[in-house]
C-alpha cells in the first residue's frame, strides 16, 4: 500500500499545480493551492520530483471555490477553475514578474492593471474531438482527458459560449447518425458576430443521407457546417451557403474583421477588444509615422494603429493570411495607408531588417516561441523609439525582454497580464519598451 503524505502547498508553478517539498523531492500536485495542506498520490516519479494529484484536504484555501463544471478534472480543457478568478490572475501576474526577472533580468517599471473580460462562455474558436466508441455504441464530442488521448464523454461545456457550449449533446447525436461517425475526427468551432460555424474534418465523403442530416441540423441550431477534407485549403461552406460572413468587429476603431473558420483570431473577443485598446494606447501611434506590425496576422493590430493616420507595414509568415489582411485593410477602407507582405520572421537577421526600412514604432506579436531573431536583429539604425511587444508565452517574453534592455539600450517601462483564457494556465501578457536616443 502506497504511503500517504501531508505536504503544505506554496505556490502555484506555470501549470496550474500546486508546489510543495517532501524530504528534499518537489512535488507538483494538480488541483493544489497555496496555502493549502493536502496529501497527495504521485501518478509520475522522479530522482527530484513527482507529479501528483490531490488527495485529503486538510486545510482549505481562501481562494478555493466550487468549480462550475461538472467535467472538470477529467476533461483538460481547464485546469484552474477550483481557484477564484482574481486569485487566477495574481498567479499570473506573479508568474509573469517572476519570468522577467528570473530569466530576462529585467523588472517593468509599472506593473500595468490585468486586463478583464468574461469568465464563462469567452472561448469564441475551439477544436473539439470525435470518437466513435465501438465498445460503448457511442460517438463523444469533447476536449481531450487531462494526460491522455482519450475524448472527454461531456454533455456541456461551461467556456464554450452557450449556444455551442449546450450543443455538444445534440451533436453527439448528430454524429451517431452519420454513415461516416468513424471518419470524423474533428469538429472545428469558430463563432462569430453573425453566425456560428462548424468545421467538419471528414476522412470520406457524406452520404446523400448525412446531406440531409446536417442540413436539419444547420437548420434547428442556426449554425453553419463547413467541411474539410485535408489541408486547410479544402475548407469549405458546406450549408447554408447564405449564411453571413464570419466577423468580429473593433467598435472602437470602427472597424469589421471577416475571417475564414480555420483563421487565426483571438478565441477571446471580448477580451480581444480591450487588448488591441491598450496596445495602441501604448504605441501611440502618430499620423505620418512609419509603423511595423510583426506577426500581424489578418490585422487585428495593423488596421486600429492605421487608424491614426500612421503608414503600416504588416508581415506575417503565412502568405494566406496576408492576403487576408489586405482584404480586411480594403473591407475597413484602410488601403492607402497599409501594406502587408508574407516574410518568415524566425529567419530575420540585420540585413533583412534594413532593407525594410526605419521604423517610428514596432508592435510585435508572435506565437510561443517569441521573436528572438527579430530583436537579435535590432541595429542603433533600425530600432524604434518604442515597441509593444504582446506575449503568448512569458518565459519567451522574458527572454527576448532582456536582449531588447541589456543589447539594445530599451527600458521595460511598462507589463501586465490579460485573462484571455480563463481556469486555464495560459498567460497572455503585453509589455512597452521605450528606448531613448
Amino acid at each position: 500500500m502506497a504511503e500517504i503524505h501531508q505536504v503544505a502547498v506554496e505556490s502555484l508553478d506555470y501549470e496550474g499545480r500546486g508546489v510543495a517539498r517532501y524530504e528534499g523531492k518537489t512535488i507538483f500536485i494538480e488541483g493544489a493551492l497555496p496555502g493549502e495542506r493536502v496529501t497527495y498520490s504521485s501518478y509520475r516519479k522522479k530522482p527530484n520530483f513527482e507529479m501528483a494529484q490531490i488527495g485529503q484536504i486538510f486545510k482549505s484555501s481562501f481562494m478555493r471555490v466550487q468549480p462550475k463544471c461538472q467535467h472538470f478534472g477529467v476533461c483538460g480543457g481547464c485546469s484552474m477553475q477550483h481557484q477564484d478568478a482574481r486569485g487566477q490572475v495574481a498567479a499570473k501576474q506573479r508568474i509573469l514578474e517572476d519570468n522577467l526577472w528570473h530569466i530576462g533580468k529585467v523588472k517593468a517599471e509599472t506593473i500595468l492593471p490585468p486586463m478583464h473580460g468574461l469568465i464563462w462562455g469567452y472561448r469564441q474558436r475551439a477544436r473539439l474531438s470525435v470518437k466513435h466508441v465501438i465498445k460503448k455504441n457511442k460517438t463523444i464530442v469533447g476536449f481531450h482527458e487531462k494526460r491522455s488521448s482519450y475524448v472527454a464523454d461531456m454533455t456541456h461545456c461551461e467556456i464554450l459560449p452557450p449556444k455551442i457550449g449546450y450543443m455538444l449533446t445534440d451533436l453527439v447525436q448528430l454524429m451517431d447518425r452519420l454513415s461516416i461517425r468513424d471518419k470524423l475526427p474533428q469538429i472545428e468551432v469558430a463563432c462569430g458576430d453573425n453566425v456560428d460555424a462548424l468545421v467538419l474534418r471528414i476522412l470520406e465523403p457524406l452520404s446523400r443521407q448525412d446531406e440531409v442530416e446536417l442540413r436539419a441540423f444547420a437548420d434547428e441550431f442556426k449554425v453553419q457546417f463547413w467541411t474539410q477534407t485535408k489541408g486547410p485549403e479544402t475548407v469549405q461552406p458546406f450549408y447554408p451557403l447564405d449564411a453571413p460572413a464570419l466577423t468580429y468587429t473593433l467598435p472602437e476603431f470602427g472597424i469589421e474583421m471577416p475571417f475564414a473558420p480555420t483563421e487565426f483570431t483571438q478565441v477571446n473577443h471580448q477580451l480581444n477588444r480591450v487588448m488591441v485598446h491598450r496596445a495602441i494606447r501604448l504605441l501611440a501611434p502618430q499620423a505620418g509615422e512609419r509603423i511595423a506590425d510583426f506577426f500581424c496576422g489578418l490585422g487585428n493590430f495593423t488596421l486600429p494603429i492605421a487608424r491614426s493616420g500612421a503608414q503600416v507595414l504588416g508581415i506575417e509568415g503565412s502568405a494566406a493570411l496576408v492576403k487576408r489582411a489586405a482584404q480586411n485593410a480594403a473591407h475597413n477602407g484602410l488601403s492607402a495607408n497599409t501594406d502587408f507582405m508574407a516574410m518568415n520572421l524566425f529567419e530575420m537577421d540585420e540585413v533583412a531588417l534594413v532593407r525594410l526600412g526605419k521604423f517610428d514604432r514596432w508592435l510585435i506579436d508572435p506565437p510561443r516561441d517569441g521573436a528572438i531573431e527579430l530583436v537579435k536583429a535590432i541595429t542603433p539604425e533600425t530600432a524604434p523609439k518604442r515597441i509593444v511587444y504582446v506575449s503568448c508565452n512569458p518565459a519567451t517574453l522574458a527572454r527576448d525582454a532582456g536582449l531588447l534592455v541589456q543589447n539594445h539600450g530599451y527600458k521595460l517601462s511598462e507589463a501586465g497580464v490579460m485573462n484571455m483564457f480563463p481556469h486555464t494556465s495560459h498567460v497572455e501578457s503585453i509589455a512597452l519598451f521605450v528606448r531613448e536616443d
